[in-house]
């Protein structure tokens, strides 16, 4: 007879970290987002030299993209998946190697300069391509076909960094290559998509229980279909051909069509409470990103693209995985869904991170990156303080 989920957790004797998906992949991913974005610092003002075949900016890109958000993105779904088919979590020793292959691959990267390439690239790409055949074998054998796009969006976020990789290897600044682009956009339309099941439905909880009578619009109707199928399209066109005219045209409608969706859900009934807000506001930097963007395609003399892209990177990416890693952590842990005050600091500082990087894109002043920068370590950091003994530590029983 198989077991349930809490007795294959009970009859793990090691540390509660690996009870669950979540726990060390969004603790370990908060800390390299932390600790990561000093060292771009230094490498940025000439202080530090990495042993890394990346330029510093293609490093500081991949990163994040590949290297932050790919841990966040298995915590989430390593959590999700057995809640969406019914199955039991990877949990113990298994769990342990895959962070581990997650770890082999930001080391790799970081040293690359000193490894064969084919070592780098194999030992960085090792992780999507397990996380993907473990998530393959859980929603075939669950036959969850629906979530089936979740798990083509991760091959092609896979696909992507191996693009970043052979954009690096040929000598082409990588930042600023297809790779870049699709993986941001594989990553714009998991939020898209998933962010289009969990915002509603959040913020539906959260007015039944304030006792509002206003209701979000209901999860993945007819406009919702045809703002992700407009997404889609207009980030295709932009992965491909991103500074074409059409292209700056397309990302405009993809922005308000997004906005007018994100409008549905009633965002602005949730005011008071941080956990439900921030999601709301996480999502608004997906189609305001979209318009800045197809703006500075179509005007680059108005705006900088290089600036805009991180409303997308930092904006979109980075609160919104914030948000989820907060209200997962406490949901799943046993703690009420409330935002104190060291969750509300961290929320503030990555918001004020992600404004003064845009405004640097304007202003490229120094101190206006190494404020950004500052803000966001302490935002990631923070988050590994606050809520690393909650990852860290059983869940209380009672």
């Amino acid at each position: 007879m198989g077991q349930t989920t809490a007795e294959q957790m009970r009859r793990w004797r090691g540390p509660a970290l690996f009870t669950f998906g979540f726990r060390p992949f969004f603790l370990f991913g908060a800390l390299w987002a932390g600790l990561a974005m000093p060292l771009w610092i230094a490498m940025l003002s000439g202080a530090l030299t990495l042993p890394s075949r990346f330029d510093p900016v293609s490093w500081h890109a991949h990163a994040f993209l590949f290297g932050y958000l790919g841990a966040v993105v298995a915590g989430f779904l390593l959590t999700a998946v057995p809640n969406w088919t019914g199955r039991l979590p990877v949990v113990g020793w298994h769990l342990a190697g895959l962070v581990a292959l997650w770890g082999l691959g930001r080391v790799a990267v970081l040293t690359s300069a000193l490894l064969p390439v084919w070592a780098s690239v194999a030992a960085d790409l090792a992780f999507p391509l397990v996380l993907g055949a473990v998530l393959l074998r859980e929603i075939v054998a669950g036959r969850n076909w629906r979530n089936l796009i979740v798990l083509g969006l991760l091959a092609v976020y896979a696909l992507a960094n191996l693009l970043f990789h052979i954009e690096e290897a040929a000598g082409d600044l990588a930042a600023q290559g297809v790779g870049l682009r699709l993986g941001l956009a594989s990553a714009l339309m998991m939020i898209a998509v998933i962010g289009g099941r969990i915002v509603p439905s959040f913020t539906r909880n959260w007015l039944v229980r304030a006792g509002r009578a206003e209701r979000p619009a209901a999860p993945m109707q007819r406009f919702d279909k045809l703002s992700l199928l407009a997404g889609g399209i207009g980030l295709a066109l932009w992965v491909l051909w991103p500074q074409a005219r059409l292209t700056g045209l397309g990302l405009l409608l993809v922005g308000a069509l997004h906005l007018i969706r994100l409008g549905r859900w009633k965002g602005v009934r949730t005011a008071t409470e941080p956990l439900v807000w921030v999601l709301h506001l996480a999502y608004a930097f997906v189609p305001l990103g979209a318009l800045a963007t197809g703006l500075a395609v179509i005007w680059p003399d108005l705006i900088a693209p290089a600036g805009v892209q991180h409303l997308w990177m930092a904006g979109a990416l980075g609160l919104m995985t914030l948000a989820v890693m907060t209200r997962a952590t406490l949901g799943h842990t046993g703690q009420a869904l409330r935002a104190g005050p060291v969750t509300v600091a961290i929320y503030a500082g990555l918001i004020l991170s992600v404004l003064t990087r845009f405004a640097a894109g304007i202003w490229p002043e120094m101190i206006l990156y190494q404020l950004s920068g500052g803000l966001w370590t302490a935002a990631f950091l923070g988050f590994a303080v606050g809520y690393g003994p909650l990852l860290s530590r059983a869940r209380q029983r009672g």
